[in-house]
């Protein structure tokens, strides 16, 4: 059974035009080529799918159903099409937890006056390339090198590592923490995009760890005082949280920010989002 897009449209614009005289204007071929290819759908279907009289044409039960799909199908293919003959119009970035922390909004600001034909937008996926794998996103913000030979990646900046408390834990009144103080708590983690592993401590003094998958469980449970996290700078910019302060972790080694892009497909974008992100970043 092959149903094809052009029966679709055949199909759709009956409906929405109310005959068949009207749907052949809009598609731009004769009566008779509209009857023939919705009679093909109907054949390939096995079913009727509109019935006809002298004055209207209405859909069938089962004709309703297959509309309703056709316009989804349609809109999917229109949408497809639009991203793969864009070019450098338009620039999808994938960011897991959080963007770009304080520079989110200069860089979108940035990007717009200085790459006015290419539309930017930043899309949040969590998973382990910010959307890259799964065709979410053109380039991914990602805070560890993407451990797939399909990728390549390069640094933009560094961001300091912050613990995060709820607001009256006795490590909240200090002004900074260190490794150690956090080393008999139970640390909550994503494991699948998150920055922290318990390699950043010593073997004998690791922290417990719970896991998590989305930065507002990470939050809501540590506003509970139950676990403690840390995290890159960005995400206290990108999550202020009542009940949850950050604190700086100043024994620990600074988190590095990176774009990631496909190996044997940049996007043309690559070299200037790199950039204007490396300006941001050395501007503190």
């Amino acid at each position: 059974m092959d149903v094809e897009l052009r029966q679709l449209r055949c199909l759709v614009a009956i409906v929405d035009e109310g005959t068949f005289t009207d749907a052949a204007q809009v598609l731009g071929v004769s009566q008779a080529a509209v009857s023939r290819t919705l009679a093909s759908l109907e054949r390939a279907l096995g079913t009727r799918l509109l019935r006809r009289t002298s004055r209207e044409v209405t859909p069938t039960g089962t004709g309703l159903r297959v509309v309703a799909h056709a316009r989804r199908v349609l809109a999917d293919v229109d949408e497809l099409v639009r991203q793969a003959t864009s070019g450098t119009a338009q620039l999808r970035i994938g960011y897991a937890w959080a963007a770009l922390g304080r520079h989110t909004l200069p860089f979108q600001r940035g990007w717009a006056d200085r790459h006015p034909e290419t539309e930017l937008t930043l899309v949040r996926v969590n998973s382990a390339t910010a959307g890259l794998a799964e065709g979410a996103c053109d380039l991914a913000v990602v805070r560890r090198p993407p451990g797939d030979r399909r990728f390549d990646s390069a640094i933009v900046g560094l961001e300091r590592r912050l613990c995060a408390l709820a607001d009256d834990d006795p490590l909240a009144r200090r002004r900074s923490v260190r490794l150690a103080d956090i080393g008999g708590r139970t640390l909550l983690v994503d494991r699948r995009t998150g920055t922290t592993t318990t390699d950043l401590w010593p073997p004998d003094a690791r922290p417990a760890t719970e896991e998590t998958h989305d930065v507002d469980d990470w939050l809501t449970v540590i506003a509970t005082g139950r676990c403690v996290g840390v995290t890159a700078e960005s995400t206290a910019n990108q999550y202020p949280r009542p009940g949850v302060v950050y604190r700086p972790v100043r024994d620990a080694e600074p988190v590095a920010v990176r774009i990631a892009w496909w190996r044997d497909d940049p996007h043309p974008a690559t070299a200037a989002v790199m950039e204007l992100l490396t300006t941001l970043y050395r501007a503190g």
